[in-house]
Parts: structure tokens; sequence; C-alpha cells
């Protein structure tokens, strides 16, 4: 009787698992840009308020961690804030950009940290950008595009610059804030609640600052589905979809991370047009596509298929069925 030799399981399922976190987070991600236009509240308030609502449901997550693994180091502090700030900056530009352009478009600039994390890995870190990811860009930037109507940029009204400058803004904030946890996280495993609050406590104070030179916070005058809303909005868009991110990312390099998380805008789109009833054209129906495919070719999930099958193949007893 001939016994086969055992075949030592492929290192892709950490990978996998990983990846299935960050996309399940970009999923939470997606649906932030509809609850801000259901909550209606203005831009300061709304990004003030998401952080600090969230920042309730962290502590005592993050004191639970504390007591079980042991507190931050005062290094993985200081990166927890310095990432709060960029994410502030992330939030109260992207939400007035939703005002000033619509979530579709708005979802769409933000997404221009797929450039600045791999990027800022690059030079910061010395880390190598993937050939199939730089293949894989242009479709990237071309299917966004289309999914968020920026080639007909110009029919969203006399606040577009203002708008798409906002967008930009918010995508630099958001892919400096993934850079920088992934960095203080990978020095130091200290694990993730932690870091998570005190950015998200970094992210409030930020956005309340800001708030001071673009007309203040208005917390009165905010009705019952609003406040409904805007408590959604941080505990899936702050609390779930940070955790899931940031644990994921840790265990991706950075153009994968980046590349997964441009099934947001994707997402956002059929979302809207669940719950809002907003409506695809066809330029977004083929972006989403394109996106969909970028994001398989920069991850490599055609050829790892095949290796896979190959492999198969090659096995004792294995053919066509």
């Amino acid at each position: 009787m001939t016994v086969k030799p055992r075949v030592a399981p492929a290192p892709e399922a950490p990978t996998a698992l990983a990846a299935s976190a960050v996309l399940a987070g970009a999923l939470c991600l997606s649906i932030s840009a509809i609850l801000v236009k259901l909550a209606g509240v203005d831009a300061a308030t709304t990004a003030v308020l998401r952080c600090a609502i969230a920042v309730i449901a962290l502590v005592p997550l993050a004191l639970f961690e504390r007591r079980r693994h042991g507190g931050l180091s005062r290094a993985g502090i200081l990166w927890a804030i310095a990432a709060g700030i960029a994410l502030g900056i992330d939030y109260i530009a992207w939400t007035a950009s939703i005002y000033l352009l619509g979530a579709g478009v708005s979802t769409v600039l933000v997404n221009v940290q797929v450039i600045v994390l791999p990027l800022l890995a690059l030079l910061v870190d010395r880390e190598r950008v993937s050939p199939r990811f730089l293949i894989a860009l242009p479709l990237m930037l071309i299917g966004v595009g289309l999914v968020g109507g920026i080639v007909t940029l110009t029919e969203v009204g006399d606040s577009a610059v203002l708008g798409t400058v906002l967008g930009l803004i918010a995508g630099i904030g958001y892919g400096v804030y993934m850079f920088l946890t992934r960095r203080g996280t990978r020095r130091k495993a200290e694990g993730t609640l932690q870091p998570l609050a005190w950015a998200t406590a970094s992210a409030a104070v930020t956005s309340a600052v800001i708030a001071q030179f673009t007309g203040g916070l208005h917390l009165t005058g905010i009705g019952p589905s609003a406040w409904m809303y805007l408590i959604a909005l941080a505990l899936l868009g702050q609390v779930v979809a940070w955790l899931l991110i940031n644990r994921g990312s840790v265990r991706l390099v950075p153009s994968m991370t980046a590349s997964l998380l441009l099934i947001q805008p994707v997402l956002a789109l059929v979302l809207a047009a669940l719950i809002l009833g907003e409506q695809l054209t066809v330029g977004q129906a083929l972006g989403a596509g394109l996106v969909v495919v970028a994001v398989a070719v920069a991850n490599g999930v055609w050829r790892r298929h095949s290796r896979r099958r190959r492999q198969i193949l090659r096995e004792p007893g294995s053919g066509p069925r």
C-alpha cells in the first residue's frame, strides 16, 4: 500500500483571512457616506461626533485589552496620536466634500489612498511595490474615475473645485493614517484596540480644533433620527471598520491593502442603489467592473488560482473529473 506524502498547507490562509478582514472593514466604511447624508448634520459636527461616540465604545474594549496584554508603550501612543491627526483631517474634509460633490464622487476621491499608502511605504520604509500593482494601477484609477463620474464633474455644481480639493485632502489623510497605523503596529505587537482608541480620540480633538476655523460645532437641533444615523456611523464606520482593517492590514503588503480598499466605492454605489434608490449609469457600472478586475490583477488572484490548480493536477491520483 502506497502512502501519499502529506502536503504542507499553503501559506495563503493567513493572507486570505487578513484580506477578508480588510474587505469586511471596507464594507462597513462603504455605508458611511450614506449615513452622513441621512443624518444631514454639518461636516465639522459630524466628524467630531463620529469620533466622540466611537471613543465611548472603544474605551471599555481598550481597558479590557490593557488588563490582558498590558498597556501601550509611549512610542505606541505617539504613533496612534499622529495617525489620529491624519484621520481627523480626513474625516472633516471628506464629510464636507460629500455635501459639495455627493456621496459617489467624494467616496471615489478619498481613494487616492491607493497611491499615498504604497508611495509612503516605498519612500520611508523602502518597501517594494509589486509589478502587478503597477500594471493594475492605471486600471484602478480609470475605474474609480468612472465609478464616481469624475468625467462629468462639471455637472455637480459650482462648488466642484472646492469639493474636489477637499476630497483629495481627505484621501491623503486617509493614506497617511493607514501608513502610520501600520508602521506603528508593526514596530511592536501591542494589540489593536488601544491604538484605535488613542487614534480616534486624537481624531476627535483634531476635528474639534479645525471646526473652530470652519464655523464651529452645532450640537443643538440634532433630531432623534440624526442621532441614530450618527451612532451607526460611529460604530460601523469607525469602531468595527477600523478594527477589521487594522487587524488585517498588518499582515498584508501596503499595495494589497490599498487595492482591497478600492472595493469601498463600488460597494458604496451598490448600497446607495439599494438603500437610497440611486441608479448606476453605464459608465459607473463599467467602472465598478474595472475596479474589481484591477483589484484581482493587483493581488494575483488568477495567478494563485492557476498555481494551485497546477499543484492539484500534479498530485498522485488527481486528474480531470
